[in-house]
Order: structure tokens, then C-alpha cells, then sequence
């Protein structure tokens, strides 16, 4: 056998079996993707809320009603209501606390890390004034380095994780009134 023979014999062989190696890879890739979309596991994005128009009310900062509204509108197909006479549910913030606290120092006696907190106290009510969702309280924390070299660095990294929080508590503002209002349909069957 002459070495053309042998090398057109193995690119011969080479194209049988590229599809079959293309079809592993296929399963491979989706064999997992399948497992997960089976048990139901579904990526962040969309609330299902049964509610066409929100009102937020209350007293929440204007940085968390801007993140609460922002999260109703991209994050749900629930408008935002200006007048809460339009709303379906009233979102009412009832408090909202910042905090920052000391969580290490280093060998010399200064600080290195601090804990930002969040807390926010919420509840929802229907048009006809009953509970939807009770006084319920969410609290979040991140935990901070800190450095006195760059001061002015991490106090920018300070606003961008409270941003960050906000976003965070919005979302799951949304995920409990989602909740109760699915616990509530099933307790009226």
C-alpha cells in the first residue's frame, strides 16, 4: 500500500466519523441542560405576579423605589401605578435602614473589613384593604474590605454594593409578593 492510499483511506475514515462525533458532542451538551429544565430549575428574570398594576407606597428612599420600579417593569409584565387608586396591589414600604459595621480589624489596629447591611420592612394590601402579604421584614448583608490607602476607592465600592443590594432586595420583594399571592390562590381552593 502506497502512503497516498493510507492517507485517503484515513481522511476517508475521518469524514465517517465526524457527524457521529458531532452527535456525541450534541448530547453531551444538552443531556444536562435537559436534566435541569425536568426538575424545573429556571433562571433569574421574570416574576409571575397575578397583579397588573403595582402602587409603592410608603416610605422607601427614591434610590429603592427607583430599583423597585425598575425590577416591576423589566422584571414582571405588572405596570407601575402613580396613583394607588389604579393599582390592583399596594406595595407599601414601611421601613428602610442602612448600616454599617466593623468586622476586622487588622495587627496595627486598623480597620480592614467592614459589614453593610440593608433591612427593609415591607408589606402588601389588595384594593379592598386585606392583607396579601403581612409586615415582612428582608435584610441583606455584604461584607467589605477596606483599606486606608484608597479611601476614595472603597468608598465607591461601598455604593456600588448597596446598589447592588437594592437591586438584590427589590427582586426579592417581588419573589414574596409572588409567593403569597400563589399561597393565597391555593388556600381559596
Amino acid at each position: 500500500m502506497s502512503a497516498n492510499q493510507i492517507k485517503s483511506k484515513q481522511s476517508t475514515l475521518g469524514t465517517h466519523f465526524l457527524p457521529v462525533r458531532r452527535m456525541m458532542l450534541a448530547m453531551l451538551v444538552l443531556t444536562p441542560v435537559s436534566g435541569l429544565l425536568a426538575c424545573g430549575y429556571r433562571l433569574r428574570g421574570m416574576v409571575d405576579l397575578p397583579y397588573r398594576v403595582i402602587a409603592i407606597t410608603g416610605s422607601p428612599t427614591p434610590p429603592m423605589r427607583n430599583d423597585l420600579q425598575q425590577v416591576i417593569l423589566t422584571g414582571t409584565d405588572a405596570k407601575v401605578a402613580i396613583n394607588p387608586k389604579d393599582a390592583d396591589v399596594l406595595l407599601e414600604i414601611t421601613n428602610e435602614v442602612y448600616g454599617r459595621e466593623i468586622l476586622t480589624y487588622n495587627s496595627s489596629g486598623q480597620i480592614s473589613a467592614y459589614r453593610l447591611t440593608i433591612r427593609v420592612g415591607f408589606r402588601a394590601i389588595d384594593t379592598a384593604g386585606a392583607d396579601i402579604l403581612p409586615d415582612t421584614e428582608i435584610y441583606i448583608s455584604r461584607d467589605m474590605d477596606f483599606s486606608n490607602s484608597t479611601v476614595l476607592a472603597t468608598d465607591a465600592q461601598q455604593q456600588q454594593f448597596l446598589t447592588l443590594m437594592r437591586k438584590d432586595l427589590a427582586v426579592q420583594i417581588l419573589r414574596r409578593l409572588a409567593a403569597s399571592s400563589k399561597s393565597q390562590q391555593s388556600k381559596s381552593f
